[in-house]
């Protein structure tokens, strides 16, 4: 794991490398994606068909096999415990809570003359969530994708989530279940995405689709945006901790894992004011390494993309976090909220000492889907306003069209488009 310094020469040489987070796609999965999209374009079910007994070695008899019944849904809700159920709903209620805050109004104003402008704010009418299986089953990406569609009044979510050797996770289901998920088909990779966007006999083309994937699945999803939104093409999970070397090292420690523990891309970064910290830091990972289920993962997460910065002083730091705009920030420090404000770059920032932005994940109730790879400069996390589409009003009374044409007319006639200032200047007063 990196050991740096701010204050030592190499240190801007090693921190632009920490910076360097472009992800380039490999040609030939590029390639495949494509023809997986044109394939699912122009054959539909049965091309889904297809790639399920190829891709997830699930032998399934017709399309019509890939749609999960609601009555599974509901059997999944029964059948994963009161516990895990108690904990879905916790945090599912949390979730709705928080981004019922978050929703837009149409609204409009009439000028003195009796001109009338507004916006008028509608739902989209059908969003696609993706949600992985396989190797990673996430419950609380259905919960972080579906309830904030729900919220902004989305009138029908479609659900996909592969299912390897047609296997599926319960407390996948069980969420969808709770969210009220419209339709769930057991589909995945590129060519479940091929299907939202483009439709098939089965599956309905949607506006929008979200929730995480694999590398194939974030490649569908770029070369189909413009036919349909997407929510973000995310990169590997990222945290910084700014400490000021009065938390627990161990606490330190255990929030960098959690994020080394998605995968072997993942960043997971401290930034130190205490140099003495930093190496009680040091010592704490590798004390509780060994006992961590996933410590072959989190090692080469933290020996490739990891690092320890010991900053000089807290403006040294905060130049730093906001260089890096990191998908998760935590502040380990005293008075944490007036810190925050002098944040300009991060996806979620998690304020003080018992703040674990494990909570974030699951059930605090702001949503885990974030800006990644330094996009925190100019995206923001999912939220409702996300499902909406904003159309702007515009109602002039005669009054307002002369006043209103006269300007139009100069401004088109400056441009060259006479038809436009014609139009115009048909309902300007004589």
């Amino acid at each position: 794991m990196r050991i740096l310094k701010t204050s030592e020469p190499r240190f801007e040489a090693e921190f632009a490398r920490l910076l360097d987070r472009a992800q380039s796609v490999d040609s030939n999965i590029e390639v495949t994606v494509k023809a997986i999209i044109a394939n699912v374009s122009a054959r539909g079910d049965d091309a889904l068909v297809e790639y399920t007994r190829r891709f997830d070695r699930h032998d399934v008899a017709s399309a019509a096999a890939l749609e999960i019944p609601k009555l599974r849904l509901t059997q999944a809700s029964k059948s994963i415990g009161s516990e895990k159920l108690t904990a879905l709903k916790t945090a599912a209620e949390r979730i709705r809570r928080y981004h019922e805050k978050q929703k837009i109004e149409s609204w409009r104003y009439t000028e003195a003359d009796g001109t009338v402008l507004g916006q008028q704010v509608t739902a989209l009418a059908c969003v696609g969530l993706y949600v992985p299986g396989g190797k990673a089953a996430y419950p609380s990406s259905v919960l972080m994708n579906a309830i904030p569609a729900k919220v902004a009044g989305v009138a029908e979510l479609i659900m996909v989530v592969p299912a390897p050797d047609g296997e599926l996770n319960d407390m996948v289901l069980a969420a969808a279940d709770i969210v009220g998920v419209s339709r769930v088909f057991s589909i995945g990779g590129a060519q479940a995405v091929a299907a939202l966007a483009y439709g098939t006999a089965m599956v309905p083309k949607v506006d929008k689709i979200v929730g995480p994937g694999n590398v194939y699945v974030a490649t569908a999803k770029r070369l189909v945006f413009g036919l349909v939104d997407i929510d973000m093409i995310a990169g590997p999970s990222e945290i910084v901790v700014l400490c000021d070397g009065k938390t627990d090292p161990d606490w330190v420690a255990m929030d960098l894992f959690s994020q080394a523990e998605h995968d072997e891309d993942a960043q997971s970064i401290l930034i130190s004011l205490d140099e003495k910290f930093t190496q009680q830091v040091r010592a704490a990972i590798a004390k509780l390494l060994p006992g961590m289920e996933r410590r072959d993962i989190i090692k080469t997460s933290l020996e490739s993309r990891g690092a320890l910065i010991t900053a000089a002083t807290l403006d040294e730091a905060v130049v730093l976090i906001n260089r890096m705009a990191p998908e998760h920030l935590e502040l380990s420090v005293d008075d944490a909220p007036a810190l925050a404000q002098r944040v300009r770059n991060a996806g979620a920032i998690f304020l003080g000492r018992y703040t674990a932005e494990a909570v974030g994940d699951y059930c605090a109730g702001p949503n885990h889907v974030l800006p990644t790879s330094g996009t925190a400069r100019f995206s923001s996390p999912l939220g409702v306003y996300d499902f909406q589409k904003r159309t702007s009003l515009i109602q002039c009374s005669a009054e307002g069209a002369s006043t209103l044409g006269k300007t139009a007319s100069v401004l088109a006639r400056g441009e060259g488009l006479t038809a436009h200032a014609r139009s115009a200047e048909y309902r300007i007063k004589k």
